[in-house]
């Protein structure tokens, strides 16, 4: 795989920082989750990692951690702005043991300004971003779109696309640098284009009436008979001549830039259930397709045929890796089990040259917790 051999340090975190791990080891990277000392009941996306379990507050701890950042090429650190720094991990000390380390930090606000230490949530960043005024309709509050863009587009993302970027300077400098991934900031950039198209006519009324926001009729979702939902993207004029023909409508009747025509459109779809109106616009090419739930995406010919989904150890419904590499595909790292808090904790220790008496020592002090003592 692409990022095979590139060994990458963790800081255990909520879902953006594990995410961007995931993407790493789903392309190749030796991913090591650095836990506490407690196991964490949000952590789904260890799969596929190494973990080992430090007490960081303590000297050993974090003697323990600047061995592994010194033989390491990326170090994701998802703690607030100076958490690190406390503990004498910050970018300085050990960026001086390996001058090659790409240290990326994933926060919400950035390393400096104003908001810098700052509590936060997706809700917020993408509220400060501006996106989240744009998420409005019948000037109701706007609603978040679960915590999909800050957390993962602009922070998982976002930060991934980083450390690629200082990976591949490193191959001409031979230095690492540090990143800092902002969500507020990555939120924001993910919506240069809306930034940028905001005085084209598409935007000329307020959030919710316009072509792309539900606005226009030939743009918008609708309930079927069975209360599940379609979408239509039928904005050119050859796919909404399509569209009206699925629902037996007349053009000259139903103008695609005619408000008043939703309540119909709406009348009609609640008139067949979802897999009805599937069939009826399978061979029309109108850009109407059902909405599907996350466990119906693995059945549908779109996703099916191209094998998009598997099953994993739980037998949920999981994304494969993408984009798709013709020469270096990813592979999943969640087709892998997840490993317990410290499972590999003794191994990572003796390969950083730690006896057996000094792990036993290093357990009976608390400095580390394993699950693996019996390879002692």
């Amino acid at each position: 795989m692409a990022l095979r051999g590139i060994k990458v340090l963790e800081m255990m975190g909520l879902a953006p920082g594990p995410f961007c791990g995931a993407i790493l080891a789903d392309f190749g990277a030796s991913v090591t989750v650095v836990q506490k000392i407690e196991s964490s009941p949000v952590d789904v996306l260890s799969n596929g990692k190494r973990t080992l379990s430090i007490n960081l507050k303590c000297k050993d701890g974090v003697e323990i951690f600047k061995k592994l950042s010194a033989e390491s090429d990326v170090l994701i650190d998802t703690f607030r702005p100076g958490v690190l720094e406390k503990l004498g991990l910050g970018p300085e000390p050990l960026m001086a043991l390996n001058s090659r380390l790409i240290y990326a930090r994933l926060t919400g606000y950035g390393q400096n300004g104003d908001y810098k230490d700052k509590a936060g949530h997706d809700i917020n960043y993408i509220a400060l971003s501006g996106i989240l005024s744009m998420l409005s309709k019948n000037q109701q509050p706007p609603t978040p779109p679960i915590n999909l863009v800050a957390d993962f587009a602009g922070g998982s993302l976002l930060c991934t696309l980083g450390i690629l970027l200082a990976l591949f300077e490193r191959m001409k400098s031979g230095k690492g640098q540090i990143i800092d991934a902002s969500m507020t900031e990555g939120a924001a950039y993910l919506g240069t284009w809306l930034f940028k198209s905001q005085n084209l006519p598409i935007w000329s009324g307020q959030p919710g009436t316009n072509t792309l926001d539900g606005g226009l009729p030939s743009y918008a979702t609708y309930k079927t008979k069975d209360s599940k939902f379609m979408a239509v993207g039928a904005l050119e004029p050859q796919f909404y001549s399509n569209f009206l023909k699925g629902l037996e409508l007349c053009e000259e009747t139903y103008s695609q830039f005619d408000t008043e025509c939703k309540n119909k459109f709406k009348e009609i779809f609640l008139t067949k259930t979802q897999q009805e109106w599937s069939d009826i616009f399978e061979n029309l090419d109108a850009c109407v397709t059902p909405v599907l739930d996350l466990r119906s995406v693995y059945g549908h010919a779109c996703n099916s045929s191209r094998k998009s989904f598997y099953k994993d150890h739980d037998n949920l419904i999981v994304p494969e890796p993408a984009p798709r590499l013709s020469s270096t595909p990813g592979i999943s790292s969640g087709k892998q089990e997840a490993p317990e808090l410290g499972y590999h904790t003794v191994k990572i220790l003796q390969e950083l040259g730690y006896s057996k008496s000094e792990i036993c020592d290093l357990i009976k002090k608390n400095v580390v917790n394993t699950k693996a003592k019996s390879n002692l």
